[in-house]
């Protein structure tokens, strides 16, 4: 479909221009803008990242040689995706060599976007076709408030739901079947410091 009358056409520097601290992706021409996360995602993340990096990425014994970037930021031509984490086989994709790269033009291997009411559509609708059309191979969504996890596989014409699990359960899930995961780590606790199942 083609611009709106009137509405210009967004760029690059229509993300640089963005109040410091907020994630700017453009999707399908449409510039979106996201404040910093809540405590809640920001836990799942940073949870999810170690569990990840320590079995997957940082030790010479580990099941699988990956590595992980939190937040990267995709270049997928015209369109610009940051999803909350994702992971590259080093078969398929060496490291980046040059550490000041401010944007990777590879599809990740996997990638796990964080829902919230705020980007549950932009999430789901906009950026998981933009995904399957790249190439990722599988895709988690992660709700922290419903304690949630939604596991997808690539499919010839779309993405598949695999799995759906929720509250402290323990999973081998592709691509990381290898090692059991447990979800209750990922989650924040509750009021007085209670974690719910």
């Amino acid at each position: 479909m083609g611009q709106d009358k009137g509405k210009m056409p967004v760029s690059y520097e229509d993300i640089e221009a963005l109040p410091p601290g907020w994630v700017g992706e453009i999707v399908a021409g449409e510039l979106y803008a996201s404040p910093r996360p809540a405590v809640g995602h920001l836990r799942v993340i940073s949870s999810l990242s170690a569990l990840l990096a320590l079995r997957f990425d940082m030790t010479p014994t580990g099941p699988g040689d990956w590595w992980f970037l939190h937040g990267p930021e995709l270049h997928f031509e015209p369109n610009v995706l940051v999803p909350d984490m994702a992971g590259w086989r080093r078969e398929r994709v060496p490291e980046p060599t040059d550490p000041k790269t401010p944007w990777l033009t590879a599809a990740p291997d996997w990638l796990c976007e964080v829902v919230s009411p705020s980007t549950r559509t932009l999430d789901r609708v906009r950026k998981m076709p933009v995904y399957h059309r790249e190439g990722v191979q599988h895709a988690w969504l992660i709700d922290p408030v419903r304690r949630t996890l939604e596991v997808y596989g690539r499919g010839e014409n779309g993405w598949v739901r695999t799995a759906l699990y929720g509250g402290n359960t323990v999973i081998r899930e592709a691509p990381f079947e290898a090692v059991p995961l447990d979800l209750g780590l990922l989650w924040s606790p509750g009021p007085g410091g209670a974690v719910y199942p």
